[in-house]
């Protein structure tokens, strides 16, 4: 019997060790760094740019939650490892705010350039996700109250920011969506700490002032 329990205890590692790359994420995300994370509605497999929730207008294709719901969204390792093995190549979707970061997003185009501007200001920045269509950019949990009071006193905000908090979610990497395959712009560094990221007042005044003096308002997309 011990010999038994020996090599079926093999050959689950040895499983674990050719685990996908999207699981393997996933379980990084959930319980290395304590993010709650659910399968996301995958893209149709016979044209991309559709989606396989019932929605034939789905502006986002792949990239959202859709069953089970995003109150779902959990740490727990055997949920997201019963999720993943069950739907291998579904999306990774994060349900922001909590105990989990939340984001501020804008056009691809528009990012890089702010991104640039960030740097020569000196701003520290935190992981970055990428899509080909929009950039988010983490930032530390924050509450609707906070954000209206910060995006109050502006006497301009793009009209193609939009923000990541509680109650939203993003798609993280390496999941393929109908926009296409998401990376990251800024990876997170090495380790099992969940990683640093900055305060949303920082992010926003600086995009902000870098879409402003560069002259980068793109539309919402």
């Amino acid at each position: 019997m011990r010999e038994i329990l020996g090599r079926r205890r093999r050959l689950l590692s040895r499983r674990d060790d050719r685990m996908p790359e999207l699981i393997g994420a996933a379980l990084t995300f959930a319980t290395q760094w304590q993010w709650p994370v659910l399968p996301g509605a995958a893209a149709d497999p016979q044209a991309r740019s559709r989606c396989s929730c019932p929605d034939p207008d789905c502006t986002v294709p792949g990239a959202h939650p859709f069953d089970p719901g995003l109150l779902a969204a959990t740490s727990d390792e055997r949920m997201v490892r019963w999720w993943w093995t069950n739907r291998p190549t579904a999306p990774i979707v994060l349900a922001t705010g909590g105990t989990a970061p939340c984001a501020v997003s804008l056009p691809a185009p528009a990012a890089a350039r702010a991104l640039d501007a960030l740097d020569r200001a000196g701003l520290r920045l935190g992981p970055v996700v990428a899509s080909p269509a929009r950039w988010a950019i983490l930032v530390r949990p924050y509450s609707m109250e906070q954000l209206g009071e910060l995006l109050y006193a502006k006497d301009f905000v793009p009209g193609s920011l939009r923000f990541h908090g509680e109650g939203g979610y993003i798609t993280l990497p390496p999941s393929v969506t109908g926009q296409g395959a998401l990376r990251w712009e800024r990876a997170p560094l090495p380790g099992s700490a969940s990683p640093w990221v900055p305060d949303v007042e920082a992010v926003v005044d600086a995009v902000v002032d870098a879409l402003t003096r560069t002259g980068v308002s793109a539309p919402e997309l």
